[in-house]
């Protein structure tokens, strides 16, 4: 039982925080190519549909992150490790990145959409902040992933 949730927890991870990881990563760079192919009204719009398309793809892979936690619980106690250090660091690093997310990285991409839909001029200022809340909350659930995976695994004796 207790291989099983674990190979949920980390289909969950691969499959819920993987895409939010690489789409926010990506963001910053295609806002700014959205914003130097603006002149170009054709190439400026499909630019545009993509960055649309990558902070779509934040927010509902943000949502389904959910699932993470939920399965890192299920697994812990199944373990018979909920009182454990690094399951506590896991879920205060989680709660973190969550914060980050939501906080940070989310509203700023809402803020350059609408820059970007607005012909409005965009500063290197503006994506390179997106970029650092984006990195914190990449090594966050790097951290996150590390201690929920390899440390798990070597308490079962695996």
């Amino acid at each position: 039982m207790t291989k099983i949730l674990l190979s949920l927890h980390v289909l969950a991870a691969i499959v819920a925080i993987g895409p939010v990881t690489v789409a926010a990563s990506m963001f910053p760079p295609a806002a700014r190519n959205a914003h130097a192919a603006a002149g170009a009204a054709a190439e400026g719009e499909a630019d545009l549909g993509t960055v649309r398309l990558l902070h779509r793809i934040c927010r509902v892979y943000a949502k389904m992150g959910l699932a993470v936690p939920v399965f890192g619980f299920a697994t812990a106690a199944a373990m018979g490790v909920l009182g454990s250090g690094w399951l506590t660091a896991s879920i205060a690093l989680t709660a973190a990145a969550a914060g980050v997310l939501v906080a940070f990285v989310l509203p700023r991409q809402d803020e350059l959409i609408d820059s970007l839909g607005g012909g409005k001029a965009l500063e290197r200022t503006d994506t390179a902040q997106l970029a650092m809340y984006t990195g914190a909350f990449n090594l966050l659930w790097a951290t996150v992933t590390i201690l929920m995976i390899v440390r798990p695994g070597s308490t079962t004796g695996a």
